[in-house]
């Protein structure tokens, strides 16, 4: 192997994630590795929430592409942004140690969530986070935010909102974590599936790939994300279902924890399993049933047969 290239996003976050990765293939193989930024989709389209933009991958695609056709010997991407659906050919080759996966309150004046006043504005991009806060807090104002983690930081100083909430891991990885107010409790917020992981994607045929991500592959995350990604694909999620969820390992025994919410959060549905990290897809497709039977498959379809149009989302 005489040259390994990266693929990655060019945001300074995927760009950390890249050279992190880099880094642990450098503790195992001898030879030159380079990272190549690509733009995605997701990174181009910036003045429409991502409920509007039509399509899945919003963040992967180019890379997968440039994988696909050899420009790139693997990809790195944040979990939370690849479809459970992967390109033929390509597979989920490594995960990288879990980051916290909590969301993040960063409020401008220091205020908890139940210490931001009446009908605070909150920015976020995730209806998942909407309406989990929206069931949390009815009078909160939840508006759009887009943006890199940098710009939407800025956007919060300048004033637009009371708070924004964002994944800890990324705040934790650009070395912000003093900017975090609060850790949103996962009775409050469970996160999205895969978020605070990293996943190294490569080709399927590809021997000489798989063998360096099998020795970088953390086995607990890879189990406690592949039931989350089997949860979100039973299903049937994505970022435009209000789905959180959060598999962990503990003393050999893997419990995955879900929740489904329709876009107000005025209904909320929400239940846990356990079994063993071996048969993580299968734990995470028994939480999926248990879900559906408990009125989950009632709010999907609410929500399907809506027309998300661009909107500020209110309690009543």
């Amino acid at each position: 192997m005489k040259k390994i290239v990266i693929g990655t996003r060019g945001s300074r976050l995927a760009l950390w994630q890249a050279n992190f990765v880099a880094e642990q293939l450098k503790k195992i193989v001898s030879c030159e590795i380079v990272i190549k930024k690509i733009k995605t989709t997701g990174d181009k389209i910036l003045d429409f929430p991502l409920t509007r933009i039509e399509g899945k991958g919003l963040f992967v695609k180019e890379i997968e592409t440039a994988l696909l056709n050899g420009e790139v010997d693997l990809a790195v991407h944040s979990m939370k942004d690849v479809p459970t659906d992967l390109p033929e050919g390509l597979v989920i080759g490594a995960m990288m140690p879990r980051e916290d996966p909590l969301d993040a309150l960063v409020s401008r004046d220091g205020f908890t969530l139940e210490g931001l006043p009446n009908g605070a504005v909150i920015g976020t991009s995730s209806l998942r986070r909407r309406a989990q806060l929206l069931h949390f807090r009815s009078d909160f104002t939840v508006t759009d935010v887009r943006g890199n983690l940098d710009t939407r930081l800025k956007k919060l100083e300048s004033g637009k909102f009371d708070a924004i909430v964002v994944a800890a891991a990324g705040l934790i990885r650009m070395g912000w974590s003093d900017r975090i107010t609060v850790r949103i409790s996962t009775d409050v917020c469970l996160p999205a599936v895969g978020q605070g992981a990293v996943g190294v994607e490569i080709r399927g045929e590809d021997e000489e790939m798989a063998e360096p991500a099998s020795v970088i592959n953390h086995a607990e995350t890879f189990a406690s994300i592949s039931a989350e990604r089997a949860l979100l694909k039973r299903l049937e999620g994505g970022c435009q279902i209000p789905i959180g969820a959060l598999g962990i390992v503990e003393e050999g025994e893997l419990k995955i924890t879900a929740a489904v919410a329709n876009l107000d959060g005025s209904r909320l549905v929400r239940h846990s399993i356990s079994g063993s990290p071996g048969r993580a897809e299968e734990v995470g497709i028994a939480l999926a049933e248990r879900l559906l039977e408990l009125g989950a498959n009632e709010i999907l379809s609410e929500i399907r047969a809506m027309s998300i149009e661009p909107r500020i989302l209110r309690g009543a």
